[in-house]
């Protein structure tokens, strides 16, 4: 009985820096981006608890322009205060919650777009909060994968040096034309 050894390319495992140099420009991003974000939330559920609007209330409540009900308000304290959370420890910690919450945003918009005048709207969601919902969930993800995705990532970038260990230039660029 003959047994055949499959050869397979053993799996590289991309291991990034932990902590961005406090001084680099990616984590400036990352943390303003998940700092201005967070900031706005906080106070927007602050605002919709202090005019003590009921938990579920789906009436017409609006503070800044957006409807809100108490589970919102406290639901934007929780997500702001994470992001804040975030912003104090900056890096890739920041640069993950930026684009996590960024795809939720997203889908929760997506999600209270379909249950908009339905008794299942729990958030008291209407037509401008979904219109919110995707600009943050689209500016959370765009602070949190700038710098991180991009077939031009500058050499000096830790996610291109994460992805290249080897220090090989990519096809088509010479060493001399690092931005």
């Amino acid at each position: 009985m003959a047994t055949h050894a499959v050869h397979t390319k053993p799996r590289r495992r991309i291991q990034f820096d932990q902590h961005l140099p406090v001084d680099h420009r990616l984590n400036t991003v990352y943390r303003v981006g998940a700092g201005l974000i967070g900031a706005f939330l906080v106070a927007f559920g602050i605002l919709g608890l202090i005019d003590h609007i009921g938990f579920f209330n789906t009436g017409g409540a609006t503070v800044a322009g957006l409807n809100t009900n108490g589970t919102l308000s406290v639901l934007s304290i929780v997500v702001g205060a994470i992001l804040l959370a975030g912003m104090a420890v900056g890096g890739n910690v920041a640069s993950t919650l930026n684009m996590v919450f960024g795809v939720l945003f997203l889908l929760a918009g997506f999600l209270f777009l379909g249950l908009l005048d339905t008794t299942s709207n729990f958030l008291a969601f209407k037509i401008q909060n979904v219109f919110f919902s995707f600009i943050v969930g689209l500016l959370l993800m765009t602070f949190g994968m700038y710098g991180r995705v991009g077939s031009t990532l500058p050499h000096d970038n830790p996610y291109w040096r994460a992805r290249h260990p080897a220090g090989d230039e990519p096809e088509g660029r010479a060493p001399d034309q690092v931005r």
